[in-house]
């Protein structure tokens, strides 16, 4: 997986804005909101872009972890053991991302610089931990 340059300016933007004073919160929030949007798109496209590059049976696997009713008929149980890795690694950072915004949500109603300090790590943790199950599933179609 290549750097993305969306995410390393949100990254470098978050670890600068840990320092801000709550009237830089309040002129810089368009900015940081933007570029973390950016961030969060890039990698939802990538990790996308990745998936539809699987065969067949790996999205078959991934599906039946997604939708139940699907099934996994023909998937055998290593395969499935193997994507839902895949999955749980997916799930570790959409959690992490609704953190990240819920901690943003309340740091701008009590125009808390503190949770604004937490959300910036929350944010870049639940970048890294896209990052990290993007290249997972870029392992499995690899190693296929």
């Amino acid at each position: 997986m290549d750097r993305m340059p969306e995410v390393e300016a949100a990254k470098k933007l978050m670890n600068e804005a840990i320092s801000w004073s709550v009237m830089k919160w309040i002129s810089e929030k368009k900015r940081v909101r933007k570029l973390a949007d950016q961030a969060n798109f890039v990698l939802d496209e990538t990790n996308r872009a990745v998936k539809a590059r699987w065969d067949s049976v790996l999205k078959r696997a991934y599906e039946s972890l997604t939708k139940p009713d699907n099934g996994a008929n023909g998937v055998d149980a290593a395969m499935l053991h193997t994507v839902k890795k895949i999955k749980d690694a997916d799930d570790e950072a959409n959690r992490a991302r609704l953190d990240a915004e819920q901690t943003f949500d309340r740091a701008e109603k009590r125009l808390s610089t503190a949770l604004a300090r937490e959300g910036c790590k929350k944010a870049i943790l639940s970048w890294e931990l896209h990052e990290k199950a993007i290249l997972k599933a870029e392992a499995i179609s690899v190693s296929k």
